[in-house]
């Protein structure tokens, strides 16, 4: 028969026992690194909601069994290279990077399996060797971007049919900015509207392009929110034309829409992060990033705020209204 003292003594060695078996288990937990160079709030929220419901698919909640360490460059992408050899001598088990925070991670680690998001061709950037059999330690999903670049300009023109004069914000500090600047260029001619191109990379060039709004006369403003910086500050860039009463329409970009802005018209990224989601759970479970095909969401949406179009006293033609999957009012 034990006695009382044992006893005491045997729950005192379990007792001692209990923060080892817990840092054990926490130590055994595997990580994801989470790199994206934008900043953690707007359009972003609903980003890091669908790649959570893609990693729940595959069996995996956060913080119950996968933790994720978040690295937001907040639109500063030279902080992109640091903020991936971090993760990389964190040792983390698995890192999901976006654009151009893909390339950083790669340029970091040829071990650690990467899961990319990107709306560019990622043979092109070079990410993979090719699209069925990505090779080496990366693969990931896209989503159309500069590719519907052409019909975005369409329908901005089907939209405002009087406009000639369209201005196109860009993000000059991006990789990508030219290639979508030559696609811009190409639908401008064939649509034979005047087209302007604004600069903005950090928050102060907001202003400028403010004034240029105004100094151009512009019919329509066209975002190129392929680019994170521009898609975090979708309230901003609303708010602004809506100041300046501008028709302003945006790629992949419902928050844009949502606070304001006219249209959007693009990929869904939110079903590129839940894929996302989906291959880092299954490279998580043992597959191979080499095993796994880089995969498209090929959802395409078309968002119309149609309380916009009444301030700025626009009439929505019946054909978009047909085609919209979603009319805000």
């Amino acid at each position: 028969m034990i006695g009382r003292r044992e006893i005491i003594t045997l729950l005192g060695g379990a007792a001692a026992t209990w923060p080892l078996a817990a840092r054990a288990q926490q130590a055994a937990m595997p990580v994801i690194g989470f790199l994206n160079s934008a900043s953690p709030d707007g359009f972003y929220t609903s980003m890091v909601v669908a790649f959570r419901q893609g990693l729940k698919e595959t069996g995996y909640i956060e913080g119950q069994n996968v933790a994720i360490e978040y690295r937001w460059a907040e639109g500063k992408y030279d902080r992109l290279p640091a903020m991936a050899s971090e993760l990389v001598r964190r040792q983390v088990t698995v890192i999901v990077a976006n654009s151009p925070g893909n390339l950083a991670a790669k340029a970091a680690t040829t071990t650690i399996p990467i899961v990319f998001t990107t709306a560019n061709d990622p043979v092109q950037m070079g990410l993979v060797a090719s699209l069925s059999r990505p090779g080496g330690n990366v693969t990931g999903t896209t989503q159309l971007g500069v590719e519907i670049t052409p019909k975005l300009l369409e329908l901005a023109h089907e939209l405002v049919p009087t406009a000639t004069v369209f201005a196109v914000l860009v993000n000059p500090t991006n990789p990508y900015a030219e290639t979508l600047l030559r696609e811009f260029q190409v639908a401008a001619r064939t649509l034979g509207v005047q087209l302007h191109f604004l600069h903005a990379s950090t928050d102060r060039d907001f202003d400028t392009v403010s004034a240029s709004l105004a100094q151009l006369r512009v019919g329509v403003l066209v975002i190129g929110s392929i680019d994170p910086f521009l898609s975090s500050r979708s309230e901003r860039l609303a708010a602004l034309t809506l100041y300046h009463a501008v028709p302003a329409v945006g790629g992949s970009d419902r928050p844009f829409v949502a606070a304001g802005g006219l249209m959007s018209y693009g990929g869904s990224s939110a079903d590129m992060y839940r894929i996302a989601g989906l291959y880092a759970g299954r490279i998580l479970k043992g597959e191979k990033p080499s095993d796994l095909p880089v995969q498209q969401a090929t959802k395409v949406e078309l968002i119309i705020n149609l309380k916009t179009a009444k301030t700025l006293g626009l009439t929505i033609p019946p054909g978009l209204l047909a085609i919209a999957d979603e009319e805000i009012e």
